[in-house]
């Protein structure tokens, strides 16, 4: 006879984002959900009601994290087409370039190296082996590539504008490559599961280029192991409030959902792009990249007014005071915003701003783990160079939670790949990629309020917190299980801690054991 419960899981670190202290506990699982936690040791009768006890030890349980902020499409690129690492000379270039001649209509290649591009011999080569398909072959990190005339005539890009929103015109035909698409978003499920991520909230431009009829496949046949809330970000088109409202009505299910329309903003802070309140250093500029906030406002208005959310990107504290300034004219009940509006970034922000955006219940999507990127003093030195004394409020992630600001973990990815111990490193302890001093170290998060931003407040920002982001009676089981206690570990092994174990629905869906 089945007794009462599929299992019990029992740690001495039990985090449930609910107390915000972590406590021994027992916590029982039942049709995919959590059906009861208890507080203290596990008992004998406890025993007797589960089919299935796991005992953790001291490491630290959790309700399954969400990154807000993920790009798919953009992450795919790396392996797009055929891989180029192995090519070191322009002879062995041609070579592989030749053996695809029968493709049918556009090349697209990986891992290029960075010298081949803005070469002569080079593009030569390319215009004389294939003069009539057009050829695409990315660098590492895609941030520039090697093209023909062919492709840079029929895809509006070029190597010098190699961004995620330049090369939107590509996108439709990798993304309705079934074979390739497929087999590349189940190994980034695996990805993001085996980081603990059993949420995510998926930026894809326009309409998605009909990504949302493989999206919906996948979850039809049961393939789906990570929670997909996608939003529509504007490029090739203006934002489409149907579009919108359809997807609102065709996605309801358990994985997948629309989440509304994301939005760039400002620029880069070093390039000058970010807009401020105040002129850069030395400088009477405000920001160098023209931004039309009425275009935006209008935008905003539009979607708000069809109950549509909105996400829009912050660098500059100008961008996020005008930001704020079309936010206080949406719909408002008691004050909060109808629809949940987000911020996105928050690099550089203004306290009074902060307060505004607390009062208004606007959420902000955070990129902790970016100290990763530089060290010590190639963050400290290039933004006093360009911003001075504000520096020390760059990243303020201290001042917007004292503000009252609803903070979720986000990463950009492929910019980042989400990971909780890093995000507690380098969003907590503030050190940068040289793991020496810390930067500005008054402005990091407690570990609590870390994982409260990858767990609880993310699914608020996706509009979930009532199913999933705490461990709690009734909610589904989207669990993650460390292995260890991330509250005993010293800061300096932080980066050592490791995901054990991932379930969602209350079923494994990654163990460490698979990467051994």
């Amino acid at each position: 006879m089945s007794k009462k419960y599929d299992e019990l899981l029992h740690t001495l670190c039990i985090y449930d984002s609910v107390e915000k202290v972590p406590y021994e506990g027992c916590i029982f699982l039942k049709d995919g959900k959590i059906a009861n936690v208890e507080k203290g040791s596990i008992k004998k009768e406890y025993l007797e009601k589960a089919d299935t006890v796991t005992e953790c030890g001291d490491k630290t349980v959790c309700a399954g994290f969400g990154d807000t902020h993920t790009f798919f499409t953009g992450y795919v690129i790396e392996h797009l087409g055929v891989d180029f690492s192995d090519c070191h000379s322009i002879e062995q270039l041609e070579k592989k370039i030749t053996a695809q001649k029968d493709i049918v209509h556009v090349m697209f290649g990986n891992h290029l190296e960075k010298k081949f591009v803005k070469n002569e011999a080079a593009e030569k080569m390319l215009e004389r082996v294939m003069p009539d398909k057009a050829v695409v072959l990315f660098t590492e990190g895609h941030a520039t590539c090697l093209m023909n005339k062919k492709a840079k005539e029929e895809f509006r890009f070029d190597e010098d504008h190699c961004y995620s929103e330049a090369i939107y015109k590509i996108m439709p035909l990798y993304l309705n490559d079934r074979f390739f698409i497929e087999k590349e978003l189940i190994s980034y499920m695996k990805l993001l599961n085996s980081r603990g991520i059993t949420s995510v909230k998926e930026m894809g431009f326009d309409d998605f280029y009909g990504f949302t009829d493989v999206l919906e496949e996948m979850e039809l046949n049961h393939e789906l192991t990570l929670r997909i809330a996608f939003m529509s970000q504007p490029v090739g088109a203006e934002p489409n409030i149907k579009y919108a409202k359809d997807m609102e009505q065709k996605f309801k299910g358990d994985y997948v959902r629309f989440s509304g329309f994301n939005q760039m903003t400002d620029g880069l802070i070093l390039k000058k792009e970010g807009h401020l309140l105040e002129p850069y250093e030395g400088t009477t500029i405000t920001c160098k990249k023209e931004i039309d906030y009425e275009k935006l406002e209008k935008q905003v208005l539009e979607a708000d007014e069809n109950g549509i959310r909105y996400t829009l990107h912050s660098e500059g504290d100008g961008a996020f005071h005008e930001i704020l300034n079309i936010y206080e004219k949406c719909r408002k009940k008691n004050g909060k915003l109808e629809n949940r509006h987000g911020i996105t970034d928050l690099e550089l922000t203004d306290p009074e701003d902060e307060k505004r955006m607390a009062a208004l219940g606007v959420f902000g999507e955070i990129y902790a783990q970016v100290y990763a990127l530089d060290t010590y003093e190639g963050y400290v030195n290039a933004y006093e160079k360009v911003i001075g004394e504000r520096q020390k409020r760059y990243l303020n992630y201290r001042s917007l939670i004292k503000n009252g600001v609803r903070l979720c973990g986000a990463t950009d990815l492929p910019l980042l790949i989400p990971s909780i111990p890093e995000s507690i490193y380098y969003g907590c302890a503030n050190y940068g990629s040289d793991h020496n001093k810390r930067i500005n170290p008054e402005n990091g998060l407690t570990v609590q309020e870390m994982l409260d931003a990858w767990t609880i407040n993310s699914q608020y920002a996706m509009e979930r917190e009532k199913e999933f982001g705490s461990i709690e009676m009734g909610k589904k089981a989207d669990l993650v299980i460390f292995d260890r206690n991330i509250f005993k570990t010293p800061m300096e092994e932080m980066l050592l801690v490791q995901v054990e174990k991932t379930m969602v629905n209350g079923k494994i869906v990654y163990t460490k054991e698979e990467d051994l």
